[in-house]
């Protein structure tokens, strides 16, 4: 597809809008924030749209679409699959945790410290951090996001994780400076498998007091 605001605003709006759906359809409060996934990508990619307009930059939008993207995400994706687990399989999303929780101090740290710049290329948006040992700050984060999806005891949220894989491999190979915006733009796309989980989840039995 051909990245733009327009593209980014019609994306985020739609996925969005599923999101609402989503959370509408969960019972339980400790599934709302895995259920609530395609509403914060949704609104991701509509802040990425201001991006486009803004011309790219160190703007306002820019740094916000970075905290969504990096520390933001790479702590809600574990601790939501761990909230919405069942107790006995929420030992296996530990790991994913530690990562998620330990790689978003250090995105937090990074972000607050230096400019966060977005440069359009073509149909695609490069954004810098310029982070030390930006190899182990990656694979914490795709550890805490890919690593908690592929561990979930739902299988599809696994198939969530999988998509997200494959996206993060297609991503690396073809856009390998714009990584990070494509594969979010991925990631909000493959979030819609979330509305399958969410509607099976409202079809189980009410929780009990």
């Amino acid at each position: 597809m051909c990245w733009s605001a327009t593209a980014d605003l019609t994306a985020g709006v739609c996925i969005g809008a599923i999101g609402v759906a989503c959370v509408a359809r969960v019972r339980r409060v400790r599934e709302l924030p895995l259920a609530a996934l395609p509403l914060l990508l949704g609104a991701h990619q509509i802040v990425e749209a201001v991006v486009w307009d803004s011309g790219g930059g160190a703007g306002p939008a820019t740094t916000a679409w970075a905290v969504i993207a990096m520390p933001l995400l790479a702590l809600w994706v574990p601790l939501a699959v761990l909230l919405a687990s069942p107790p006995g399989s929420r030992r296996r999303i530990a790991v994913p945790l530690a990562s998620g929780a330990a790689t978003a101090a250090v995105l937090s740290y990074y972000l607050a410290t230096r400019t966060v710049t977005a440069d359009i290329r073509g149909h695609t948006i490069g954004y810098a951090v310029h982070l030390p040992q930006p190899e182990i700050v990656v694979a914490g984060y795709l550890l805490a996001t890919i690593g908690a999806l592929l561990l979930c005891a739902d299988r599809t949220v696994r198939l969530l994780g999988v998509l997200v894989a494959a996206g993060a491999v297609i991503c690396a190979v073809i856009w390998r400076l714009e990584f990070v915006s494509t594969w979010c733009a991925f990631a909000a796309l493959a979030s819609v498998v979330i509305l399958g989980w969410a509607w099976h989840r409202g079809e189980s039995p009410r929780p009990t007091a």
